[in-house]
């Protein structure tokens, strides 16, 4: 699970999901099952078509409360895979050393892993001699973010994304890291002006479905409803979606799922990551979860997946994400 700001909220009520005995436990056309939509694109960032090079030194803000001076961008270690994509996407990916567990597009595929459990191993980072260092304010354990600073390489700190508006501005802040504000600025543009060309084709006369957002992984018997704080709201309203574990009153990030719970949030569509619904046996496994069959959502068998590397990473790829919502939420006439 990513050491982010999801990781970071399930870390406590997994640990209940885990020890829990019973967890887990409509009008809306029925949809095809996820294997029958097309294939994804290939998992690729898109660089920017004329990247500008770093001019360094610059002195940054870090959300830890620190300013930080960048004198290289030579050989750059970003610990999650959401910078990552923001790095590469700027046109800086050549100077990538390393990777987190979760960057998992193509163009990062073959760089070492510096994380262990998806917690960073500082004497990981270090072996590799990086020059700088992008970290989110969720990144663990401190003790080796700690380790990293106190070996003299410049760590910028950058705000946990929670919701779309956060996009811009994580882009704006690696950019400034690198010494790249012109490519920032344009990349910015070009992610906004994408993000607005999906929600334009959102149907304006469709109804707004119910969407529950389930973190589910049936290796562990974890099975969490999403509820006000799990990442996910943001995305489902701009898909013109409506969260139902928000919209009934869930005000946790995660909760264990429950049938009363299924029952309160009554979805119309389940949203779940690619790789969690393949750790419950597919649709199939999905609708045995206590409460989920007698969900709309369930009876329907109408569930909406996205890849886990992208879904809740809000960055240069979201716009890809928030087209697969809509397209799977209305497509095909559904």
């Amino acid at each position: 699970m990513r050491r982010t700001r999801l990781a970071g909220a399930l870390t406590a009520v997994i640990a209940l999901a885990l020890t829990a005995t019973g967890c887990g436990g409509g009008n809306t056309p029925a949809a095809p099952s996820a294997a029958a939509h097309p294939a994804a694109a290939p998992d690729r960032v898109e660089p920017l078509p004329s990247p500008g090079s770093p001019r360094l030194p610059v002195t940054v803000a870090s959300a830890d409360g620190r300013r930080v001076t960048v004198d290289s961008a030579e050989r750059i270690v970003p610990l999650s895979g959401s910078l990552s994509e923001i790095v590469f996407t700027l046109g800086l990916g050549d100077r990538v050393v390393a990777r987190d567990v979760t960057a998992t597009f193509e163009q990062a595929a073959e760089l070492p892993v510096v994380t262990r459990a998806h917690d960073v191993s500082a004497e990981s980072v270090l072996s590799l001699r990086p020059t700088l260092v992008l970290a989110e304010s969720t990144t663990g354990p401190a003790e080796a973010v700690a380790q990293i600073r106190d070996a003299g390489v410049p760590l910028v700190v950058v705000p946990a994304a929670e919701d779309l508006d956060d996009v811009g501005t994580r882009i704006d802040d690696v950019a400034a890291a690198l010494g790249v504000p012109a490519s920032g600025t344009a990349l910015r543009e070009r992610t906004a002006e994408r993000l607005d060309a999906v929600r334009e084709k959102i149907p304006a006369h469709a109804d707004r479905p119910r969407v529950a957002f389930l973190y589910v992984r049936g290796s562990a018997a974890v099975y969490l409803l999403g509820g006000a704080g799990s990442g996910a709201s943001s995305l489902l309203e701009a898909a013109g979606a409506v969260d139902a574990g928000k919209e009934s009153g869930l005000e946790k990030d995660f909760t264990p799922i429950t049938s009363e719970a299924l029952a309160a949030a009554a979805p119309d569509a389940i949203l779940v990551m690619s790789k969690g619904l393949e750790s419950v046996g597919g649709i199939d496994g999905l609708v045995k979860i206590p409460g989920v069959a007698e969900t709309p959502a369930g009876a329907a068998r109408r569930v909406v997946s996205v890849d886990d590397g992208v879904l809740l990473n809000y960055g240069p790829r979201t716009d890809r994400v928030l087209a697969s919502l809509v397209d799977q939420l209305y497509g095909e006439g559904k």
